[in-house]
């Protein structure tokens, strides 16, 4: 790792967030050596909503596909002028989904100068709980509320809901009604939460960031306010209650809700809400990390597989034992 500028591509079915970083040396603590953190020096995000597609037609429309061109050709032309070198791209829910996944590929490597990939569910969570790791430490749960997908892990098990801010708007509309709480019961009943309840909670994810920019009043983004800020499920509740009461209009003149976030928001506070719920906690941190730090660092190594205990049949085991207590009789 040194200090060049590194640069990773989150292609999501809401947004596409492109991070440049460089890994920089930071003082341990007394007695400890010096650390590598990964320190963003720039990152635009861009709505591209992709995932609208999906849920009205099962693939990406020739007119999204222009837009994601445009938004991947300033991305070039960015990281070009900074010099810094792509090292992933990185493409989520909505084209897991697309039934036109090769056509969006090569249309998007062509205006990159370089190819994504698409990831599964679990790889994202995984590259989320890492994000947070290397700056918040283990021991946690990551939430990852994006527009198609939530990505839930505490390092041991990760597991993906197919449900976002997004598609919950195209189901329920922008506030959620009566239907919400069937909906709820009928997504969980399919989950566990086994080895996730009463940790420390981070939450992830554009959701996130708008529920701290409105949260304190941030007209622009600002990582260094926004990362690690706690918040209790009343501040939420004070917040989703603050949103709802607002116009469509007004709602969107909120900070952190401009370029059709302010379609979603209020869905994707009613899911945090329920998840946390399920989690057992009552508070829960902001993170701005996410895969597009995962992406940067180093591949862990694989944990080693516990040799599985060799199973003895019943009739096989009396057997051993029967064989033992003779050849104690025959030695006395």
């Amino acid at each position: 790792m040194d200090n060049k500028l590194q640069a990773t591509i989150d292609i999501g079915s809401m947004s596409c967030i492109m991070l440049i970083a460089a890994f920089e040396s930071t003082q341990g603590e007394e007695g400890q050596d010096p650390r590598q953190v990964l320190v963003p020096k720039l990152q635009k995000v861009k709505i591209c909503k992709l995932g609208e597609d999906i849920y009205e037609h099962g693939r990406i429309s020739e007119k999204k596909i222009e837009e994601l061109v445009a938004v991947m050709t300033s991305f070039r032309m960015d990281l070009h002028a900074l010099g810094a070198d792509i090292k992933a791209v990185a493409m989520t829910e909505a084209m897991r989904r697309a039934e036109n996944q090769d056509e969006v590929i090569d249309a998007v490597e062509k205006a990159l100068w370089f190819r994504p990939r698409i990831i599964s569910g679990e790889e994202e969570g995984k590259l989320t709980y890492r994000s947070v790791k290397e700056w918040h430490g283990e021991g946690i749960v990551t939430i990852d509320i994006g527009g198609g997908s939530t990505e839930l892990s505490n390092g041991e098990t990760t597991f993906s809901i197919p449900v976002g801010a997004l598609k919950m708007f195209k189901a329920m509309g922008p506030i959620p009604g009566p239907e919400y709480k069937k909906f709820v019961k009928e997504t969980f009943k399919e989950v566990s939460f086994k080895g996730m309840t009463k940790k420390p909670v981070y939450l992830i994810g554009g959701t996130g960031t708008a529920l701290a920019m409105v949260f304190l009043n941030k007209q622009q983004f600002d990582y260094k306010a926004i990362e690690g800020l706690e918040m209790s499920i009343a501040d939420l509740d004070a917040v989703t209650t603050r949103i709802s009461n607002l116009s469509k209009e007004l709602r969107a003149m909120l900070p952190g809700l401009e370029n059709g976030r302010s379609d979603v928001i209020i869905c994707g506070l009613f899911w945090l809400k329920s998840l946390l719920e399920k989690l057992r906690v009552e508070t829960f941190r902001i993170s701005t990390a996410g895969i597009r730090f995962g992406l940067l660092y180093p591949p862990e190594p694989e944990p080693e597989a516990k040799p599985k205990a060799k199973k003895i049949p019943p009739w096989l085991k009396k057997k051993e034992e029967n064989s033992a207590e003779e050849g104690a009789t025959d030695a006395e």
